[in-house]
């Protein structure tokens, strides 16, 4: 049974006198537990799918259902609230916060969560650990590796324990050392359950994952197939 699935979902924008589809009519079945590699050329669609299906940009048609809920039709407070319980982001660009230490970072989803001060402390530590930053859950950005960085992205990405994880060219800012290690950390993590869309421009990284889906122009490619 799907977790999230797709149906005829089109993203069009204005452009001067014309239509840009970053989308065109795609249908696409993701089961709990899939670890999926979006691929593409620049400008495919890649992260307007991701946008998409991470409830940040809305289509322009088609349906988006996850766990059986049409996320499009909800209010944007619920859609806020569907995104915090089921959602995980992870970016190239990392976006933490300068002044703050990496368990500060990592608790920042928690702030507006039912659980008091020391239960978030204690969370954040926990999925600190986890990915291997247990000795340095006090050290601020500037005091860390690049991989140490993504890591702790990682770990505020999961610290909600969402159903799924969104990560945009996770990579694209490390080494290939560093992007070995981050990317057994998301198989790791996909043993455990997680549900991992990650968009890349890499095939060494694409490898990594179950499955791929190739976009070209808005569109599944049928030419290399979907979901293999």
């Amino acid at each position: 049974m799907s977790l999230i699935k797709l149906e005829h979902v089109s993203k069009h924008y204005n452009e001067g006198d014309g239509i840009v589809k970053a989308l065109n009519n795609v249908s696409l079945d993701i089961v709990k537990g899939d670890f999926i590699a979006v691929c593409g050329p620049s400008g495919s669609g890649k992260s307007t799918l991701l946008s998409i299906l991470g409830i940040l940009n809305t289509p322009t048609n088609g349906e988006v259902i996850i766990d059986d809920i049409e996320v499009f039709t909800l209010g944007s407070e619920k859609k806020a609230d569907f995104r915090s319980d089921y959602i995980g982001f992870i970016f190239q660009a990392f976006w933490l916060i300068p002044y703050l230490t990496a368990i500060e970072n990592v608790m920042l989803p928690l702030t507006i969560s039912r659980y008091n001060n020391k239960e978030q402390k204690n969370m954040a530590e926990s999925v600190l650990k986890q990915v291997g930053l247990g000795k340095k859950i006090n050290k601020l950005p500037n005091q860390l590796s690049g991989g140490e960085i993504q890591r702790v992205a990682i770990a505020r990405a999961i610290v909600n324990e969402p159903e799924i994880l969104l990560a945009d060219e996770l990579t694209g800012n490390l080494d290939s050392k560093n992007s070995e290690e981050i990317m057994k950390l998301l198989i790791n993590l996909n043993k455990k359950g997680k549900t991992i869309v990650m968009v890349t421009h890499e095939d060494n990284i694409a490898a990594y994952a179950a499955k791929r889906i190739h976009l070209f122009d808005g569109a599944i490619s049928n030419g290399k197939g979907d979901l293999k």
